[in-house]
């Protein structure tokens, strides 16, 4: 995807999107829409529609953020982040570049991840 001006990305995103997917910002926990949600179906990048992650792989990790087990393959992509004076691993969005949540190394048996993802950095599709 060609970069978008962030003029752009204001225009498309609301306040919170765009702080968190441009900014690397973070919602408080337990507040996100997509926190207890069990509908089937899959997630997508609230900036540009990117599928991310399937329902199946969705899981309760009590953390306060939506939790998956695994991502979509090749849908995002894994960067040191050394912020706030922790060293974490940060997912983003593969096709726009978009700071979506990190993941740690203390989820599930069958993969060991926790992607613990933003709400606001996502957008839910039905299962057809």
């Amino acid at each position: 995807m060609p970069a978008m001006p962030d003029k752009d990305w204001k225009k498309k995103l609301t306040k919170e999107q765009y702080h968190i997917l441009r900014e690397k910002g973070t919602e408080f926990p337990f507040t996100g829409k997509f926190y207890l949600h069990k509908e089937k179906g899959f997630y997508v990048c609230a900036g540009c529609g990117q599928k991310l992650f399937f329902s199946d792989a969705k899981f309760d990790s009590g953390c306060g953020w939506p939790s998956f087990f695994e991502s979509m393959p090749e849908t995002v992509e894994l960067r040191r982040d050394e912020s706030h004076g922790m060293v974490r691993t940060e997912v983003t969005c593969r096709k726009c570049g978009g700071h979506l949540g990190h993941v740690f190394d203390d989820g599930p048996i069958s993969t060991g991840k926790r992607y613990c993802i933003n709400s606001a950095a996502l957008e839910f599709r039905k299962k057809k």
